[in-house]
């Protein structure tokens, strides 16, 4: 197998074009949560009564595209069920922006936040100072759909999301203080049955978020206290200075709901784009557990490249996963690495350029699976040359090695 290097110039949305997704692609699957998510099949609407958002515009004016008003004045207005289109430009805060709890769509009718079409909105919250408090767009309602935007230094998340059942698409969260994209619950005596659940993060990519100790600012994070359902689909997560995504649970709180994460890329984590690197990071490509605690994830059809840890990790979480038909190449220590548990491991495959540390797969591992124990097997032949990727069109998420698509 031929030296891979990640590439880091990849996505047409690092280029600023964020496409309108629509087709049955987009369909979610049904969470826990009862949501039936469907929002990311929702075409971006042209209703008459949409209001409209600009970097220039007034609290006080119309929300017309002739008199657009302000992002703040707009979630105060817009009702249940209708739309807010922002206009292309920077946007530049020194506060939060909050769609507050209460503020909510439907199942049948979400309220959507979206680029105006063809447009790129910038969030650019770089006025904060680096603070837990000082997050960039905060999602505390619920049936929302957000799509199409940049959020970029936040003093803590770039999107923090709070509520439940709602889709954020083709965002891109980049160079925040915190990790760019975190589902976790809005306050600390918000009780568990109201932790954030039945979330769905779709064709979104999050990359150069970093705080000040290099060891908490990953891609995307559903940790701490977030509720069962929610998915990461088609996202993409890399250079940033923890790990690409961080399911981290913790004894004070319990256990988190399982999180799937599927059809999804975690690479170059743990070093920026700059070249930043803070050794006693994490640096994994997907961290999935904390504090011994048992959750349930599933986490499909992934790639991890490169990360300066591990590609896949256990973290110390004994539960039953469902690990399956996921590729990890290159990662600097293992590319798997379950120590415990009882997971399910089927059809991954790992492969290596150079000598590195054997696989670890502790649960139920059967010869579907091509792990490396000190060379590489034939599934390997698939992985020649340098990586690259970008959305289609549709959304999905196309990862090619050498110029040729692969699908894990």
């Amino acid at each position: 197998m031929q030296k891979t290097k990640p590439a880091l110039a990849c996505a047409g949305l690092l280029a600023g074009t964020l496409i309108a997704l629509s087709g049955p692609m987009a369909q979610a699957a049904s969470s826990p949560h009862g949501t039936g998510t469907r929002a990311a099949a929702d075409s971006v609407r042209t209703a008459a009564d949409a209001l409209y958002v600009a970097p220039d515009g007034g609290d006080g004016a119309a929300g017309t595209q002739s008199d657009p008003t302000t992002l703040a004045s707009a979630i105060s207005r817009v009702p249940s069920g209708g739309t807010i289109y922002l206009r292309g430009g920077t946007y530049s805060y020194s506060e939060t922006v909050t769609i507050p709890p209460g503020n909510d769509g439907t199942p049948g009718a979400r309220t959507t936040l979206s680029a105006y079409p063809g447009e790129t909105p910038v969030l650019d919250f770089s006025k904060m100072a680096e603070d837990p408090a000082n997050r960039g767009l905060a999602v505390n309602g619920t049936y929302w759909h957000v799509n199409g935007i940049v959020v970029e230094h936040a003093g803590d998340n770039g999107i923090f999301v709070g509520g439940s059942d709602n889709v954020i698409e083709r965002v891109v969260t980049r160079f925040n203080h915190d990790s760019g994209l975190q589902i976790s619950r809005i306050a600390s005596d918000t009780p568990k049955d109201e932790w954030p659940a039945g979330n769905l993060i779709l064709s979104s990519e999050s990359h150069d978020n970093a705080d000040s100790d290099g060891e908490d600012a990953d891609g995307f994070a559903s940790k701490l206290t977030s509720g069962p359902g929610n998915v990461f689909r088609y996202t993409v997560s890399h250079n940033n200075i923890d790990d690409g995504w961080d399911l981290y649970t913790k004894s004070e709180t319990g256990p988190i709901g399982p999180v799937t994460i599927e059809d999804s890329l975690s690479y170059a984590n743990g070093t920026l784009s700059d070249g930043t690197v803070n050794e006693d990071g994490d640096r994994n490509g997907y961290k999935l557990g904390g504090d011994g605690i048992e959750v349930d994830h599933i986490v499909r059809r992934n790639i991890a490249y490169g990360n300066g840890h591990h590609g896949f990790t256990y973290n110390s979480n004994p539960g039953s996963m469902a690990v399956s038909d996921n590729v990890s190449i290159d990662n600097a220590e293992r590319n798997f690495s379950f120590d415990k548990g009882t997971s399910v491991f089927r059809g991954n495959v790992s492969c290596r350029d150079d000598d590195g540390s054997n696989d670890k797969t502790v649960g139920d591992a059967d010869g579907s699976n091509q792990f490396w124990t000190g060379s590489n097997g034939p599934a390997c032949s698939a992985y020649p040359g340098a990586m690259d990727w970008s959305f289609a069109e549709d959304g999905s998420l196309v990862v090619t090695f050498g110029g040729d698509r692969v699908t894990p």
